[in-house]
């Protein structure tokens, strides 16, 4: 992610070893297990595409695709996302830390206007809470 604009980036760190937590990224029935998305379709290599249906409250469904831009396995993760009205894509970038039994997990994008940026900060950290609950059960 390179350029100018209104960036933010989540860390956590989960309870789980690294392997588990790129799993749920990367493997599409257990990705959709975790955001409740729809028809997930992943080709996850450099130039690779992604596809899915996000199911919001109140049954709002969203379409979503895009593809890889880099794959480092167990380690990043950086993939770009159609957006209607856009020329580019938008990028988010997952880095991924092993600390033991447990990983740091770092979410970043950036956005051309404050708002679009804290929607998109406010949708990861609810992704993130859900990655959280899902890897305390899987």
């Amino acid at each position: 992610m390179t350029g100018t604009g209104f960036e933010y980036t989540l860390t956590r760190t989960l309870d789980a070893p690294v392997d588990q937590v790129w799993a749920a990224w990367t493997t599409a029935d257990r990705y959709a297990q975790w955001t409740g998305a729809e028809d997930v379709t992943f080709d996850v290599r450099p130039g690779g595409a992604w596809s899915s249906v996000m199911v919001i409250p109140g049954g709002a469904r969203i379409p979503l695709s895009g593809t890889y831009t880099e794959v480092v396995p167990h380690q990043r993760l950086v993939w770009g996302m159609t957006v209607p009205g856009r020329e580019e894509p938008v990028l988010m970038t997952l880095d991924l830390s092993a600390d033991g039994d447990r990983t740091k997990v770092t979410l970043s994008q950036t956005f051309d206007a404050a708002e679009e940026r804290d929607q998109a900060e406010q949708g990861s950290n609810m992704l993130l809470d859900s990655l959280t609950n899902y890897l305390a059960t899987a």
